[in-house]
This record gives structure tokens, C-alpha cells and sequence, in this order.
């Protein structure tokens, strides 16, 4: 699992760095036999830290930088999540007790909200569940690689996957992508801040790519 997040902005790393770092780490985990799923660059334009109008650059920068991690990721065997805002009305409802400190990194109770986001698609991507338990709820549908990335990043919550049409991975314009939606798994109910300890981005997955 690889989280792409606020690292990336703090740290200033240019996108075009931050999609080749991640395509490589990618290729390389394929290789070794390890299944990967990506929760790709969530809609920066909903951290408070950030205002108006640095919100909106923010908000087009990261989905064109989740768009781009989209197709570098599925290029190189792996799969994605769009977190996009996913998340945005649930931390705008109770910021001290989804965010942590910096604002910019969830809390525990926010990554455990996260978690239920991301957990369906990795228990499929390990093949540890039965198909039907998480089974598509909606969007479900198979189209070329940019298009599925632009859909993705415009539907937060999207898994996607590399798939075949008439037994061919690769159409006219790349592959063939799969979109899916699949169920949000509950989670149990945010604690206050002072009966939670704040967690360590590193303990969940790895930030920045």
C-alpha cells in the first residue's frame, strides 16, 4: 500500500519527480511478486492550512498529479484509489479530530476513516475476500487508460485495474483500464483527540512517492 500525500506539497517536490519515483517503485515491486495498490494524491484544495486562492491551484495541481500517478502506477502492473475528497466533507465536519497537529496529516481517527476507504481494494488485490463481498456498487465500466484516469480523478473512491477487451490488454489508445466503486468498509466511530494518541503516517503506508 502507498499513500500519496501532503509530503509531496511540503517537501516540494515536483510532480513530474514524484510520478517517476512512484512508476519505479512500482515496476519494481511488480517484479518481486508483490501485489500493490495506490491511494493516489488526495484533493489538496481541502487542507485548511490552505487558502483561497492558493486552494484552487492546489486543488487542479493535485488532480492532474493524481491523473498522472493513475497512469504511471497502472502502466507498471499495480492498481489505484481516488482519494480525491473522498474524505472532504467528513474532515471539514470535525477537523481537530480527523486531522492531526500540522493539518495537513490525518489523526488516527482520520487514517482509520481512510482505511475503510482502502481496505475493499486491498483484500482484493490479495485475493483474501470473495468477489461478491466487495463487489462493485457502482460506475463499474472499462475504458482506455487516460480516459479511466480522468474519470477517476473526477469520481473520488474509483478503484483502478488493468483488465482485457476481446483478449487484449492494449487498445488503440493503451490499455484497457477497469473501473470500479466498490463498498465502503464501516469503521468504528472517531474518539476526541485526547483519547486517541496521533499516529505515524509511516505505521499506515509511505507518503510521497
Amino acid at each position: 500500500m502507498i499513500l500519496i500525500g501532503a509530503n509531496d506539497v511540503t517537501h516540494q517536490v515536483r510532480p513530474a519527480t514524484s510520478v517517476r519515483h512512484l512508476s519505479e517503485a512500482v515496476r519494481r515491486l511488480r517484479e518481486a511478486g508483490v501485489a500493490v495498490l495506490v491511494g493516489t494524491c488526495p484533493d489538496l484544495g481541502t487542507l485548511k492550512p490552505i487558502v483561497p486562492p492558493l486552494k484552487q491551484v492546489a486543488r487542479t495541481w493535485s488532480r492532474r498529479l493524481a491523473a498522472a500517478q493513475t497512469i504511471a502506477v497502472l502502466e507498471n502492473g499495480g492498481r489505484t484509489v481516488s482519494v480525491g475528497s473522498i474524505l472532504g466533507p467528513e474532515f471539514a465536519a470535525a477537523p481537530a479530530i480527523l486531522f492531526g497537529p500540522d493539518q495537513f496529516h490525518p489523526s488516527v481517527a482520520g487514517y482509520r476513516s481512510l482505511v475503510g476507504v482502502l481496505l475493499p481494494s486491498t483484500l482484493a488485490a490479495l485475493g483474501l475476500t470473495e468477489e461478491e463481498e466487495t463487489g462493485p456498487a457502482r460506475g463499474e465500466g472499462v475504458l482506455p487508460i487516460a480516459d479511466a484516469a480522468i474519470q477517476a480523478v473526477k469520481t473520488p473512491g474509483t478503484e483502478l485495474d488493468g483488465t482485457e477487451v476481446s483478449g487484449r490488454r492494449l487498445g488503440v489508445r493503451g490499455l484497457w483500464v477497469e473501473l470500479r466503486h466498490r463498498r465502503r468498509q464501516q469503521t468504528a466511530d472517531a474518539q476526541a483527540p485526547e483519547d486517541v494518541e496521533e499516529s505515524d503516517p509511516a505505521a499506515v503506508g509511505t507518503e510521497g512517492a
